[in-house]
């Protein structure tokens, strides 16, 4: 009886982390991308910082969420300063709610809700991760 409900717990998890793999975007630079709530989850920076997860976003933005290079993406949920750098970023296509500004540092981008650059401009980001065998 016991492995029973063991089978069937292991089952359940089973189906629940390949649901959970099928809703992740690998980017083109391998940094995985979930949509979450409000928004999409950017996780790392696949060792490229700030500027990897912009080119994540992006890539996603334009791949999964059919964006076009004029849209906006907005940091939708700000890392804390000093705490939590390998934490995800929270990113979205939607405004609402959040104060745009403009990005001049991109590595402090990510501690602003509301940052934002165009899906075109944080694209080219990418360029960073082309080219080079990981």
């Amino acid at each position: 009886m016991k492995m029973r409900v063991l089978s069937g717990i292991l089952a359940v998890l089973a189906i629940t982390a390949s649901s959970a793999t099928a809703q992740a975007f690998r980017a083109e630079n391998r940094v995985m991308v979930t949509a979450a709530p409000g928004g999409f989850d950017v996780a790392g920076g696949g060792g490229f910082g700030a500027r990897g997860m912009w080119c994540a976003a992006a890539d996603y933005a334009r791949d999964v969420l059919g964006a076009r290079g004029s849209d906006r993406i907005f940091v939708a949920q700000a890392r804390t300063p000093g705490l939590g750098q390998r934490a995800p970023v929270r990113f979205t296509l939607a405004s609402d709610g959040l104060v745009p500004s403009d990005v001049f540092i991109v590595g402090a981008s990510l501690r602003r809700a509301g940052a934002n650059l165009s899906v075109d401009h944080a694209y080219r980001f990418c360029a960073d991760g082309r080219g080079l065998d990981r």
